[in-house]
């Protein structure tokens, strides 16, 4: 079973999402006589990919931001750097995740909404302007259009001077999950995956530092799956881009030392951190066993946090503080590479600027108050976290080898999806019976309904970006763009790799929504179907 059984507020048992049984009492007898452990920094990572950890260097804080226009999220961007952050990661808008232009009829309304606008190189020099990108690691949670924002990066990073080699950062590029959980895809699997192993092979050979996908259980979490379940389906997509990649030509350590994960945190701290021990370890096995990586490197799981979206709630928002440090607490004695704590008003609209900073000075508090820094893996030898770690291993395996079945995860996209809907299905029965309690919403409620200022983009940004995108359209030479297009629609027919001829056509000044469409031109659209 990867979910928790539906079995009322009055049975005495109890249960992690995951449908793990936890005992009153846990003794060495409930842990294997033989622990795969080893040290930090060593094979299988189990306690962390570095040996000293956070004694070293704390983690990223990287807080996800962007809204409305380019100018508005560059002041955002700046303000979080200010207050501390270390790392930046950009929100982009549903049309920008959709390879859509702005002026396109099929995004009104919804330009700016969930994050910023990237239409052109312009909007990305803007969204950049006055921060070194020699100096800071951006990511970028872009997916479909994954490899047109990283070449805009790059093409700002040349004017700023910085030589491609210095850029750090993450592009999410993981459309499997799109496919599973959000929705936000354009191309069918084949091409995807292509411009997928395209971008791993443009950035070994130009941006050795960028890490060229975050495999991301993050939405599967969010969509309603269970710890088990996020690392089963995550390390699925792990192992579906390492075999394309491979496929295509390329060899397992040259690109695999750059792959990243990307998990969300939930509540229950001790299920949390057994989940990343147990997705550490099992990455490493199916590197060596599996794919025959020799590069330790290779074998690393590193990962980026965000915590929960799904767990904040609307009702008495200000109890999101606690449970985002909660979460946020777990990921680091999990031994995340980076984290995202998300603003406590986030269930009723983007953060506000007190959200963020209260967000950023949750991590800080993490990082220097809680004692979660002093020593590497601190709920290591636990009977109950080794018990769950264990668990959430075997229980993962037994997934895995059921994708594996069906022929990975590109073949198995209807089996994951049943099964996350299943898995939210049980937490909604399990809310709505009490079984579950949610402070504030089915336990502890209260009248008076408390709002707070919220943070509301102006309609009047999305014509403003709609005008400077026609100015941008207007002022370039089209015949170039044009050219450049037809060029890039025949290499999509071929088997060059795509991202040189979709950098010069960026740099020629078309649009992500003209590059994109040149490319769905020859590859077509994704239609489910079921």
């Amino acid at each position: 079973m990867t979910v928790a059984p539906i079995v009322g507020p009055d049975d005495p048992r109890r249960f992690t999402d995951s449908g793990i049984e936890v005992k009153a009492l846990y003794t060495a007898a409930d842990v294997p006589d033989k622990l795969e452990l080893g040290a930090p920094g060593e094979f299988p990572y189990t306690r962390g990919p570095h040996r000293e950890m956070y004694r070293k260097q704390v983690w990223t804080m990287r807080q996800y931001a962007g809204y409305a226009s380019a100018k508005e999220s560059n002041e955002r961007y700046r303000y979080l750097l200010s207050k501390g952050g270390t790392g930046l990661s950009m929100a982009f808008d549903l049309p920008t995740q959709l390879g859509l232009d702005s002026d396109n009829p099929r995004c009104l309304g919804e330009v700016g909404r969930t994050g910023v606008a990237i239409d052109t190189i312009d909007d990305m020099r803007t969204a950049f302007d006055g921060i070194p990108l020699d100096q800071v690691s951006t990511s970028m949670t872009i997916n479909a259009p994954a490899a047109c924002l990283m070449l805009l990066y790059e093409l700002v990073g040349e004017e700023q001077g910085v030589p491609s080699e210095r850029l750090r950062g993450t592009t999410q590029n993981d459309v499997l999950k799109e496919y599973i959980a959000r929705g936000n895809y354009i191309y069918p699997p084949v091409p995807t995956m292509r411009l997928t192993t395209d971008l791993f092979a443009y950035c070994a050979d130009n941006i050795p530092r960028w890490n060229t996908v975050s495999i991301s259980g993050y939405h599967f979490r969010e969509k309603g799956c269970s710890a088990v379940q996020e690392v089963a389906f995550t390390l699925c997509s792990g192992i579906a881009y390492v075999q394309a990649a491979i496929d295509a030509g390329l060899a397992v350590d040259d690109f695999a030392p750059r792959l990243a994960f990307f998990f969300n945190g939930h509540n229950n701290v001790f299920q949390e951190v057994a989940k990343f021990r147990a997705a550490r370890r099992m990455w490493a096995h199916i590197m060596r066993d599996r794919f025959g990586a020799q590069d330790p490197k290779s074998m690393m799981l590193r990962f980026h946090t965000q915590t929960g979206g799904v767990t904040l709630t609307a009702q008495q928002p200000e109890n999101n503080i606690a449970r985002v440090a909660l979460q946020g607490f777990a990921a680091v004695a999990g031994g995340t590479q980076s984290l995202h704590t998300n603003g406590y008003d986030e269930a009723l609209a983007l953060p506000t600027e007190k959200a963020a900073k209260i967000a950023v000075r949750t991590q800080q508090v993490i990082a220097h108050e809680s004692g979660a820094t002093d020593t590497v893996d601190p709920f290591a030898g636990s009977y109950f976290v080794e018990s769950l770690t264990e668990e959430i291993e075997s229980r993962a395996q037994e997934l895995i080898a059921k994708v594996d079945g069906l022929g990975g995860s590109v073949n198995a996209i209807e089996f994951i999806t049943g099964e996350i809907d299943e898995s939210a299905w049980g937490y909604q029965e399990r809310y709505r019976l009490g079984q579950d309690i949610v402070v504030g919403v089915n336990r502890y409620e209260e009248d008076d309904i408390e709002v707070p200022d919220l943070l509301r983009v102006d309609p009047e940004s999305e014509h403003q970006q709609v005008a400077r995108l026609a100015e941008f359209k207007a002022n370039r030479d089209q015949a170039k763009v044009d050219t450049r297009l037809d060029e890039l629609r025949e290499a999509a027919r071929g088997t060059d790799n795509l991202l040189p001829y979709i950098k010069e056509a960026l740099r020629d000044r078309a649009s992500l929504g003209e590059v994109c469409g040149a490319m769905q031109d020859v590859f077509g659209k994704y239609a489910p179907t079921f």
